[in-house]
Formats: C-alpha cells, structure tokens, sequence
C-alpha cells in the first residue's frame, strides 16, 4: 500500500511494442524529479517541513512539486508559463500550492526569463523561501535511479538505446547516467524541438513548437552535453504525426514529446538492430487534444517522414534533422 499518491502516481510503465523496442510511459515524469529533490533537501537539512519551495514551470514539473511538497508537508509557489493549463491550475490550488503566470509572450525566451527574473523578486522579498532550480540544481537527477534500477532488471540484457525529449536533462540524463553505472552499453539520444538552444537550434525557429519541456530558450545547467551521442530536431508537425501513429499501433495516449521520441527511436532502429530501443513518454496527451491530437486526419503518415541528416549545425532545417553529437558548429 503506497502511503501517498506520489509514491503511486510516479510509477512508470514498461511497455513492450516489439521484441527490441519499448516505451517507458509515465502519467507524469517529473514527480521522481520533485520527489527526490526534496527528500535530499529535507534529509541533508537544507530545508525543513513547512518552509516554501519555488520555482518557475511550464505546468507538468509544476503539479509534481505541488505533488512532493504535499507528501512531505511543504508549501509549495510556482511562476508558471501561461501555458499552465486549467486542470493543473485548479489541482495546485486544492492541493494548497500558489500560481502565479507571467504576462503572455509568444516568445519562449522571454518568457522564460520573465520567470527567472519574477523568482529573483520574490526570493529578494522572502529570503526563507528556497529556490528550487530544476534547471539547474543536480538534485534533480536523484529521484530517477529508481527507474533506472528498475530498467535494468526488466529490459533484456546487452546494448541499449534511451531516447527521450531533452528539456531540463535530468530524466534523459539521469537514466542514461545510472544505467551506465550499472555497467550497460548506453546509447543516449536526446529529442529537441527547433529554437532551442541547448543543442543550437536557436536560429532556426518554429512558430507552432508547444512541444512544452523538450526544449529551451535560456541555457541550463542540467543538460550535461556530454552524456548525449545523437541528437534529433523535431517540429511541431512530426511530432504530432509520431503522436498521433504511437496511439493508433500500440493504444498509448501520450504527450507531444513522446511522439517526437518515437519517431527518432524508429529511425534509430532501422539503422541499429543490435540494440535495445526505449523512447520515453514523458506525460499523457490530454492537454493536447485541442492543439494536436485533433488535427489527427492531416498528419503525415510517418512512414513518409525521414531526417535529414546533418554535419553541422548550419545545415539545421524543417520538418525533421539529426546529427552525432557533438554536431560540428557553424
């Protein structure tokens, strides 16, 4: 019996859709995230029961801290995009955490930095709070060596493939780092929306990316370039075709990040059949519906879709490219 929703919620499921390929689906990926940050802060005293956590979110890291701080007693305030929907909006106020959304912008970059700038007033206000920095902060790469523990035991044994939207680069990171550790042959492939910087796409823009978390305007520490040997661009509209064709084989219902991992992990296969592939799916695609899934009749059959595959970052270009990574630079 779990003693908190937390606890079960964060539970992973381990989905087989072939022999060498499977899909580590999560209802919502971020709560080990949140989870194993805060135990550390409580257990090394950094924080006590009662204080406040904050910190900046575009809505799925947002409900998990909400999730963490009611099981271990905290309050919880978050700065959150407007891309903070309505159900999790209404969840972080029953659950007694604060939202407050900084003022639209339809660029991520200043959006982004409308958040940090925001948490740098309201700590200078309440110097007790304590900053969070899921960005940033490598306590956030705790939570996964559970999953990753649990990864190895269940998945065949030889050679892996991780595939799995980048953004903050704790869970890509952290799986790939803990599974490596454990003495697997790791191939980490990070997924990245066009307009990120984190791996140089900045220049080539993406008016319709809502690919929320897989991507970022401002650098982050947390992303260790390092771990990463391939990298896949995916825009808007790939994604939603790789979305929309993982639901119709295999049933799975989930987020537009997923999606854009399970087409890079197809192709990663088709070049690779000595590995074990496994893409994450980070959320569930509810808050998709409208914005996505609904537009399911017009999107490409992915078996029309391939990447381009590039030797230097200048070379970026739409729907879809690819590159072994470190990518040259222009």
């Amino acid at each position: 019996m779990y003693e908190h929703i937390a606890e079960a919620v964060k539970k992973p499921d381990l989905i087989s859709l072939a022999p060498d390929l499977a899909c580590l689906r999560f209802e919502t990926m971020k709560i080990y995230s949140a989870l194993g940050a805060v135990r550390h802060l409580l257990d090394s005293g950094a924080v006590r029961p009662g204080d406040t956590l904050v910190d900046s979110s575009s809505g799925i890291y947002a409900q998990a801290l909400a999730l963490a701080c009611h099981r271990y007693g905290m309050k919880c305030h978050i700065v959150g995009s407007t891309t903070v929907d309505r159900s999790t909006r209404v969840q972080l106020e029953i659950l007694g955490a604060t939202l407050e959304q900084v003022a639209p912008s339809t660029n991520l970059r200043l959006d982004q930095e409308l958040r940090v700038r925001r948490i740098a007033e309201i700590l200078a206000d309440n110097p007790s709070y304590h900053w969070m920095r899921q960005y940033h902060d490598g306590i956030h790469y705790y939570g996964y060596r559970e999953v990753a523990e649990a990864m190895d035991a269940d998945l065949p044994a030889g050679p892996l493939a991780l595939v799995g939207g980048v953004g903050s680069g704790a869970s890509t990171g952290a799986l790939a780092t803990y599974l490596r550790e454990a003495g697997r042959d790791v191939s980490l492939v990070g997924v990245q929306p066009f307009g990120s910087v984190t791996f140089g796409s900045e220049r080539v823009a993406d008016p319709d990316m809502i690919i929320a978390g897989i991507g970022s305007a401002i650098a982050f520490r947390n992303v260790r370039h390092e771990l990463y040997d391939r990298i896949h661009w995916v825009n808007f509209d790939s994604a939603v075709s790789g979305a929309v064709s993982l639901l119709r084989t295999s049933g799975i219902f989930a987020g537009l990040s997923a999606g854009a991992a399970h087409l890079a992990a197809l192709w990663e296969r088709s070049r690779d059949t000595t590995r074990t592939y496994v893409f994450i799916a980070a959320d569930t695609g509810h808050r998709y519906v409208d914005s996505a899934y609904a537009r399911h009749e017009q999107a490409p059959d992915i078996d029309t879709l391939k990447p381009h595959e590039i030797a230097s970052l200048d070379e970026l270009r739409h729907p879809w490219s690819t590159a072994r990574w470190p990518a040259a630079t222009p």
